[in-house]
């Protein structure tokens, strides 16, 4: 029977990588002390030169608020105006 499929994270991919990068070990080094195929290893330090840029290509300014945050304070300040409302309307003797 076969091995099973191993999974690694992306923490572990990308301590790989780097190490990888910085080219102080050869790929059968590497590939022998992390226990993974040397081309796995291209493959994961052709990915983070590839997709390393983006990570600072962060927006300027302010953040956007957290839409549950946002939306659940809302809910809360309806229900308040509408309390207030009825409290208002009884007040007045203006109910329908």
């Amino acid at each position: 029977m076969g091995r099973k499929r191993r999974t690694f994270s992306a923490a572990f991919k990308h301590k790989v990588a780097v190490e990888a990068l910085t080219e102080r070990h050869t790929l059968s080094e590497l590939a022998q002390k992390y226990e993974v195929h040397p081309n796995q290893i291209v493959k994961w330090k052709q990915v983070l030169q590839k997709e390393g840029q983006h990570l600072f290509e962060k927006p300027r300014g302010p953040k956007p608020p957290d839409q549950d945050r946002l939306i659940s304070r809302l809910y809360e300040q309806i229900g308040q105006l509408q309390f207030e409302l009825n409290w208002v309307k009884k007040k007045s003797g203006y109910e329908q």
